[in-house]
């Protein structure tokens, strides 16, 4: 029998700082992800010349037909057909570095996601649980919406899933004459997770980034104003609950920490989360999970795994801490039974 391979020095190093429970991968990249995506490498690069010369084409025609319709026939529609074409000319060029993007990412999600006994679903259709996100206040109200990136599993008894939402308002506007114009406005766009518990919290606690003046509204539906146990986390955050004692026991500085690091980690921001029931609720503004990196530069890179372990080590925190804070409440309650 063969003895395997020493793993890369490169590898290696792109994977420092992960948790011990994640020192596997370097194997699994080297031995299984890396190959897959060195053998797309090729078609890779023919995808980015195509890319490249389309673009460039259509920028050059876009000005072209632009120029000739204004100055040679005086036409304002001439830039307008010109900016149609070139626009049209690179779209058609960059699909096939699209969709070589998407597969690409197929091929470093799905080993993690098999590792790990998860399972991912890049586009899983309505989530039914962005209703249970507004109804505790964490998302607004919307008329259409898109999902993607659905990824679902369990960890330490917490079922939990994540997905990206695209969330669009329908707006409508009459100008003088009565006419009506319809639009669409994007409310929200970014990542929702959602934590399940084993056991229920006793109250609702909501956490939202400070809002200057519109923290005088409150958390609504009878929530009070909480204090937390760090001034400095207390200066970032806003939190209302309707259990006072509760939410000191979930909201430790490690636990508010670890909410600070994972807008770091998913290059979000603007993040809110609530207890409810026996469900945790985070939503953050922008970022882009488990996409591959850009497709101008070579795909074998190990850090496009490394980004991929840092997101899930940042989700798998929040569940580790706020199991612990919450055996630690459960405990002391029954404690004092």
């Amino acid at each position: 029998m063969t003895e395997q391979a020493e793993i890369d020095p490169a590898i290696l190093k792109a994977m420092e700082g992960l948790q011990d429970e994640f020192a596997g991968f370097g194997r699994i990249y080297q031995d299984e992800i890396q190959p897959a995506l060195q053998a797309r490498e090729d078609e890779r690069e023919r995808a980015v010349k195509k890319t490249r010369t389309y673009r460039y084409v259509g920028i050059g025609l876009g000005v072209a037909v632009a120029l000739i319709g204004f100055l040679g026939f005086n036409s304002v529609f001439g830039p307008f057909i010109g900016v149609i074409l070139g626009f049209g000319l690179a779209t058609w060029g960059a699909q096939d570095i699209n969709r070589l993007g998407k597969e690409a990412k197929m091929l470093i999600v799905e080993p993690v996601t098999r590792k790990l006994g998860l399972t991912f679903n890049p586009e899983p259709g309505e989530v039914g649980s962005i209703y249970k996100h507004k109804e505790v206040g964490i998302v607004p109200a919307w008329d259409r919406a898109n999902y993607e990136d659905l990824l679902t599993g369990e960890r330490d008894g917490v079922e939990f899933e994540l997905f990206e939402a695209h969330l669009e308002e329908k707006r409508r506007s009459t100008d003088s004459k009565g006419r009506t114009t319809t639009t669409w406005v994007t409310v929200f766009k970014g990542q929702c997770l959602r934590f399940q518990f084993d056991k229920k919290f006793y109250g609702r606690t909501l956490v939202t980034r400070d809002a200057g003046f519109f923290n005088r509204f409150g958390g609504g539906n009878g929530m009070q104003r909480a204090a937390l146990e760090d001034p400095v986390f207390e200066k970032i955050f806003e939190v209302y609950t309707t259990d006072q004692v509760e939410s000191r026991f979930l909201l430790t500085p490690d636990l508010m920490q670890e909410l600070v690091d994972l807008e770091k980690a998913f290059h979000g921001g603007k993040i809110k989360c609530c207890f409810d029931g026996g469900e945790m609720f985070i939503t953050l503004q922008g970022g882009n999970l488990f996409e591959p990196g850009s497709m101008f530069t070579p795909l074998d890179s190990p850090a496009r795994l490394r980004e991929l372990l840092g997101d899930f080590s940042a989700m798998f925190q929040i569940i580790d801490v706020t199991n612990v804070n919450r055996r630690r409440r459960n405990g002391q309650a029954g404690q004092s039974r």
